[in-house]
Formats: structure tokens, sequence, C-alpha cells
């Protein structure tokens, strides 16, 4: 899934915005990856204060100075203009609940498990500021980040 979505929004000439965790291949990376495959754009976050060894990735690099787990993810998110979760632990769901407090449209994709599986066509709390977007796929999940994004413009 996370190679659709990499593919998907660099034929939408979206750039693909990722946490760069540097120590294992996290979904977000294999999408990054699979974007650059693709011709698309990429922006690595990186927690701490210097550049990392993306690993052969060709992407900007946002330094955030922030600690992993605890800071970045607010600079990450807030840089976004959608947001869409495959699977998810604690950090996805972080994440999640940062996009939702700042209207940021997130699609999750339903059967991907995780906190996408709980959360997708659902609110986060009563006041129902923004449903999270529910998708089959990586085509359905991209076109409908893109088409909310561009309701907010």
């Amino acid at each position: 899934m996370a190679e659709d979505i990499g593919k998907e929004i660099a034929l939408n000439n979206a750039v693909l915005l990722f946490g760069f965790e540097g120590d294992f291949d996290s979904l977000s990376t294999i999408a990054a990856k699979s974007a650059q495959e693709a011709k698309g754009k990429t922006i690595a976050f990186i927690w701490g204060n210097e550049k990392q060894d993306l690993k052969g990735l060709r992407s900007l690099q946002k330094i955030t100075n922030q600690k992993r787990g605890g800071g970045r993810e607010f600079v990450f998110i807030l840089s976004c203009d959608g947001i869409i979760s495959i699977g998810g632990g604690s950090g996805t769901l972080m994440e999640m609940a940062m996009a939702y407090q700042a209207d940021i449209p997130t699609v999750a994709l339903k059967n991907s498990g995780g906190w996408s599986k709980k959360l997708a066509g659902k609110f986060l709390d009563e006041r129902k500021r923004l449903r999270i977007i529910s998708a089959e796929n990586a085509t359905e999940a991209v076109k409908s980040v893109l088409k909310n994004i561009n309701k907010r413009v």
C-alpha cells in the first residue's frame, strides 16, 4: 500500500512529505522511495539537528531540531496540506489527532489495520470538526485527499 500511495502522489504532481526514521524502512520511507521512482518530489522531516544519510533517497531535508517521537511530528504535520494514513500505532494516532485539531484533511486506508482501520470514516470527538475520510486503495486515497485540500484553498 505504501508503494502505491507514493506512486499515486507522484503521478498527481503532488509532493510527498514524510518523517524519515533512518534506522528502519518505515511505511512513509517506502512511499517516498516509490514516489521518487515515479519521478515525484519528496521532503524528509528529520529529527535532531543535522542532515541524515537518506540511504539513497534524493529528498530535500527539513531539519526540525526536535526529538524523535516528541516534537518533529508537530513541524511535520503542520507543514502538510493533507494526510494519508496507513495502519498505524501511537505515532500515527498522534499525527491524526494533530491534523484533526488543525483542520487538515486526513484520509485513512481502512483495510490497512491499526488506527487507520479504527478511525476511517469517523470524527475524533463530539465537535465533529472534520471527518477522517475512508479509502479502499491508494488511488482513492490520493484523489480524496487532493479533492479535500482543494476545497480548503
